[in-house]
């Protein structure tokens, strides 16, 4: 068993806290008031933090496909990502958090099954 499959409840942990990050800068208040998450500002740790975490997230998500075992994992997370991505480009605000949550569920429930399969194989 690789040791890639170890990051995997990191990335489950990450993945909730991207949900509750947009929750706070995107959330129905937010909507609601009509604010601009961009004006909120992410502090500077957070932001470097977030930053690290997608940049090594994605490079998780490629090695993933070099892998028997998490290919198609890998491939799944890839592909809901790119399309989340390419959801969120063409929307407006609005539907931003709608968007978002959806994906990130979607990747958690990917997540959870990678963490399943890698604990029955231990």
């Amino acid at each position: 068993m690789s040791t890639l499959f170890l990051f995997a409840p990191v990335f489950l942990i990450f993945e909730v806290w991207q949900l509750v990050l947009s929750e706070r800068y995107l959330g129905i208040k937010q909507v609601a008031r009509r604010a601009d998450p961009r004006s909120l500002g992410l502090g500077e740790v957070t932001a470097f933090f977030w930053s690290i975490t997608l940049i090594g997230y994605w490079l998780w998500m490629l090695l993933l496909l070099a892998t028997s075992f998490g290919r198609v994992h890998g491939l799944s997370l890839l592909t809901v990502s790119a399309i989340g991505f390419s959801l969120r480009r063409g929307n407006s605000l609005k539907w931003m958090l709608v968007i978002l949550t959806f994906e990130g569920a979607v990747r958690v429930g990917l997540l959870v099954s990678l963490c399943g399969m890698v604990w029955r194989r231990l």
